[in-house]
């Protein structure tokens, strides 16, 4: 029997379209998994919908399950939520998170899907992946009860790590951005806002996601002699330039890079299974709802996508709902 589902491709730079495809039939450690919600990481996948990856990072920026190459044709993503509809009797009917694109229905290995705690909605859980790498972040930055700490950037990264952080007894937390609507999510997620020009200073942290090179400048004005930047950022091939000639080495500050694509070294007995594991139970906190601004149907995504990349749809995490499954075909 024939089964086909519609997936979402990147078919040149700018410019997205649904295709159909073919799905295998699933083998005996594998699952049919018919999707309910993705989510659209707008700071990655915006990238690579602009074409934007180097090609010396061709190969670092695959997804998962990704198809086709940079810069394009190319299927992309990686926050998918849905319902096992065939696999191991201790999945099958299981709502599951599972690094996938944005596609109808799917199969893949039994072990790549992580079924959902009890609590966690399935609309909630396409922020599994960003707070996944909220959480490598932290363990990255290693924060200390009292801590005074700044987020540059209040993205759907960005916001991730202030939601987690404001949950540290005795920090004060500041999410920083220039847009001033982002104050009411802060207070949503329990952190402080400020602008750019009013945050406040002397911080032993500073978390910078806004990916650009005045938030990265600014987040190092805001450190204390000896403080540290902890850059979540990713530039693709744009170059950055920095004010390291200033009071850079006098006051020792210091600038450190942190990825996802890697199990923090502080926690190296902890598996990428157990990340993910951690960041779907601590989406039980409705809290984290303030991070999903914006929702499309999936044969929208077409549309949607240029206007995500442009800004025009100002969404942290846009969320994709799938509403017509019967549109597959099995023949």
């Amino acid at each position: 029997m024939k089964r086909t589902a519609r997936a979402f491709w990147l078919d040149s730079p700018g410019r997205g379209t649904i295709r159909e495809v073919t799905l295998p039939e699933p083998g005996a450690d594998e699952v049919l998994v018919r999707s309910l919600f993705s989510g659209v990481s707008r700071g990655t996948e915006t990238l690579v919908f602009r074409g934007g990856v180097p090609e010396s990072q061709h190969a670092v920026m695959r997804a998962p399950f990704q198809e086709g190459d940079f810069p394009a044709p190319v299927k992309y993503g990686y926050l998918n939520v849905g319902v096992v509809e065939e696999g191991p009797e201790a999945l099958a009917g299981r709502t599951v998170f599972c690094l996938y694109p944005h596609q109808t229905r799917y199969v893949v290995p039994a072990a790549a899907v992580t079924p959902l705690p009890d609590g966690v909605p399935a609309g909630r859980a396409v922020l599994a992946g960003t707070v996944e790498t909220a959480v490598n972040a932290l363990w990255d930055a290693a924060p200390l009860v009292g801590d005074r700490i700044a987020v540059v950037g209040g993205g759907m990264v960005g916001c991730s790590v202030a939601a987690l952080l404001a949950r540290f007894p005795g920090v004060r937390v500041q999410l920083v951005d220039a847009d001033p609507a982002r104050a009411k999510t802060a207070e949503a997620l329990g952190a402080g806002f400020a602008l750019p020009g009013d945050a406040l200073g002397d911080c032993d942290l500073v978390v910078h996601a806004s990916a650009t090179e005045q938030g990265l400048s600014r987040a190092l004005e805001l450190l204390r002699p000896e403080g540290t930047v902890v850059e979540l950022s990713w530039y693709g091939d744009r170059p950055v330039s920095l004010p390291l000639g200033e009071a850079f080495h006098s006051r020792r500050l210091v600038l450190r890079s942190s990825q996802v694509g890697t199990v923090s070294p502080a926690r190296a007995n902890r598996s990428y299974a157990d990340r993910l594991a951690l960041a779907l139970d601590l989406l039980a906190d409705p809290a984290l709802d303030a991070l999903i601004t914006g929702e499309s149907a999936f044969e929208e995504l077409p549309d949607a996508m240029p206007r995500l990349a442009s800004g025009e749809i100002p969404a942290l995490c846009h969320r994709v709902r799938y509403t017509d499954p019967d549109r597959d075909t099995h023949a």
